[in-house]
């Protein structure tokens, strides 16, 4: 087994003190003393005590961006889709790390704005390659790039958080698949069969209500029905 980095050492003697003693009570020369390493060390790996607990974001977005610059998706949903895994796999990639965090971050406010911050970094650049990628303007495919984006985030923390809390073992085995479904499935363009060229009428279905499936009978008879949405 390989020795822990220096940065691996500071994360586990930070959380370790937080859990002892409280994420306020803790300073930085506490972190450095449990982990044998000094102030230089530590700063030279994170900014601040704060630092300890978040992933490097900046670094995670820069991924996420680049997966979205480069992905070979036909649609913007998917190439995010196809993105925000990796943010998945980033946290299943820290274990323990992720779920100490999620249980700190629960109980110190400051730390929840941070986590909230941070969560509306990723939003915002999906909503703005959604609505690059779309290429209409106006507020209505703004309003569109945005509710996606919100979806696409809202459905990744659903999962996300259930393996925090134990209530889910392997989330990429399905169940990150399924809740990304879902999202698919609310943000659907329909084609009428009657047109399989795809030169008539297309219909976006966006939820608007909570329930969506009082709507999708009549969406399917107007799809089905020759002429009926001319």
């Amino acid at each position: 087994m390989s020795k822990p980095s220096p940065r691996d050492r500071l994360a586990r003697a930070a959380f370790d003190l937080f859990d002892e003693r409280g994420y306020e009570q803790t300073t930085v020369d506490d972190i450095t003393e449990r982990a044998g390493l000094g102030r230089t060390t530590f700063f030279r790996h994170y900014r601040s005590k704060d630092d300890v607990i978040f992933p490097d974001h900046d670094r995670l977005l820069e991924l996420v961006a680049e997966r979205l610059r480069t992905s070979s998706q036909h649609t913007a949903l998917g190439a995010v889709l196809d993105a925000v895994r990796l943010v998945l796999l980033h946290y299943l990639e820290e274990g323990d790390v992720a779920r100490r965090r999620y249980a700190l971050t629960s109980t110190v406010p400051a730390l929840r704005d941070r986590e909230i911050a941070s969560v509306a970094r990723y939003q915002r650049l999906f909503r703005e390659f959604i609505a690059e990628r779309a290429g209409e303007p106006g507020e209505l495919a703004s309003l569109r790039a945005e509710l996606t984006a919100a979806a696409v985030v809202a459905a990744h923390n659903h999962v996300l958080r259930r393996w925090l809390r134990g209530e889910c073992a392997d989330p990429l085995g399905g169940e990150f698949d399924a809740a990304m479904a879902e999202v698919t499935g609310l943000f659907t363009v329909a084609v009428s069969p009657a047109d399989p060229a795809g030169e008539g009428t297309t219909i976006v279905a966006f939820q608007g209500q909570p329930d969506l499936g009082a709507l999708l009978p009549a969406l399917r008879r107007l799809i089905e029905t020759p002429g009926a949405a001319d």
